[in-house]
């Protein structure tokens, strides 16, 4: 038995989980229908995918949610994880569980796949026959993805870094980083038996002024870190940042860097997609203007042609949205895209080039750092605020860097903190901001700039 193997046969062995048959979950994936792999949906798509959010805490709800989504015509079936499960939680969300079954109240904001257990939730996966995308948040996500795979989910979202700066504020970065290599290898063995498990990289991050390069860097090495493992389907993503030529110029660097980056390492052959969500930010309380912010990210979505696009809904502002106000904005947006035909390609050649020019400084710094593996590379690298989140509430963040937004609605450096970017990049970003301004101005236009939809 490989030590891997027996890792995971000691993962598995939770009191709030079910027990474990290893060759009949492997028997189940290598016969499972192609239709449940998102990454056969990409290879076969002749449009963009739409993808929802949802999670209830009762499979009945859940089950009713998906029915829903299908009537709306969705591509991709979502499965939002509850805020227990996500801390590793099982007995919390055991207790919720049964006090929201028993009394018809929502106890948990999501699913509580773990203590649903696999068996259970593969009759709602196989019934449906759609692809379903798993949405969490956890730093540990070891015997989460064990029994989403199990279970006939075969996407898995995350990572390390993008799971851990804008969720959490003590868990240790470098056991998340050893937690998810054991992920992505466990992805990488199940791919061999069918179609590839698609792994997909968490963009937004903490959805509150966060650079281009930052989002972009953190993608690449992301995505480094699951194919060097031997994940053969990767999703990099960013969402709508506010500026519709940023989007267009963030879309072009990422696409590009992602296939350079892949191709260093000797890993052209992987399967690299493009996923746009929609606006991650506060939304506004007028619920016409949210379904205008939402019809607006559509668009970009196919301008930038995206592979798949998450939805938001007009509830968004009110709490968790009903399945039907969902599935509204999932029929909403598949009409939305296709109308869409024959868009203009946009290029802003200056802007790419600045971009492009900031993402290759940091990711040389990265690759520069003296430890011998790159997870340790990216770790210091955070650390040392080479890598800096804005807003990231995790302990080993610097929170050095300060953006502000333009004339333009484009998120832009004014402070670089100890981001190795050029002079030249750096003056360019401030050239397009008025800093003639006090502190205490500039702070209002920051706080204006992070509810600049509301």
């Amino acid at each position: 038995m490989s030590l891997l193997q027996e890792e995971r046969e000691i993962i598995v062995q939770n009191e709030y989980a079910d027990s474990f048959d290893f060759a009949e979950i492997e028997e189940f994936v290598k016969n499972a229908s192609k239709n449940l792999f998102i990454s056969h949906n990409f290879k076969n798509k002749k449009k963009m995918l739409v993808q929802p959010r949802g999670g209830f805490p009762t499979y009945q709800k859940q089950f009713a949610l998906n029915e829903f989504f299908v009537k709306a015509n969705v591509d991709v079936l979502p499965l939002t994880i509850d805020s227990n499960t996500r801390l590793n939680d099982y007995a919390m969300s055991k207790k919720m569980l049964r006090l929201s079954e028993e009394n018809e109240v929502d106890m948990l904001n999501g699913y509580p796949l773990v203590n649903h257990g696999y068996r259970t939730t593969r009759k709602m996966i196989t019934h449906f026959d759609k692809p379903v995308s798993l949405r969490h948040g956890t730093p540990d996500a070891r015997l989460l993805v064990e029994t989403a795979i199990a279970s006939g989910i075969f996407e898995i979202e995350g990572g390390p870094i993008t799971y851990l700066l804008p969720y959490s504020k003590n868990f240790p970065l470098d056991k998340a980083f050893l937690y998810w290599k054991y992920v992505e290898k466990v992805c990488a063995n199940y791919s061999k038996l069918n179609e590839p498990i698609n792994r997909e990289s968490f963009g937004p991050l903490t959805a509150t002024l966060v650079p281009p390069c930052i989002t972009i860097v953190i993608q690449l090495l992301e995505m480094i870190l699951s194919l060097e493992e031997g994940v053969k389907s990767f999703s990099v993503s960013f969402s709508q940042t506010g500026s519709v030529n940023q989007d267009i110029v963030t879309s072009a660097v990422l696409k590009k860097m992602a296939r350079y980056y892949a191709k260093q390492i000797d890993c052209d052959d992987a399967q690299i997609h493009l996923v746009y969500h929609q606006w991650m930010g506060a939304f506004p309380s007028n619920k016409d203007y949210s379904e205008s912010l939402i019809n607006t990210s559509t668009v970009i979505a196919a301008l930038v042609n995206a592979d798949k696009i998450i939805t938001k809904t007009r509830d968004e502002a009110f709490g968790i949205p009903t399945k039907e106000a969902n599935a509204k904005t999932v029929a909403n947006t598949q009409y939305t895209l296709k109308i869409l035909q024959g868009l203009p390609n946009i290029v802003d050649e200056v802007e790419e080039e600045i971009l492009t020019q900031e993402v290759k400084s940091i990711m040389e710094a990265v690759f520069n750092d003296s430890a011998d593996t790159l997870w340790r590379k990216v770790f210091n690298s955070i650390k040392n605020g080479t890598i800096d989140v804005p807003f990231s509430p995790h302990i080993i963040n610097n929170n050095e860097v300060v953006t502000v937004r333009d004339k333009d609605k484009n998120i832009r450096i004014i402070k670089r903190g100890n981001l190795p970017i050029s002079d030249k990049c750096f003056e360019y970003e401030k050239s397009k901001c008025n800093l003639n301004k006090d502190a205490t101005s500039i702070v209002n236009d920051i706080i204006h700039d992070i509810g600049i939809m509301q």
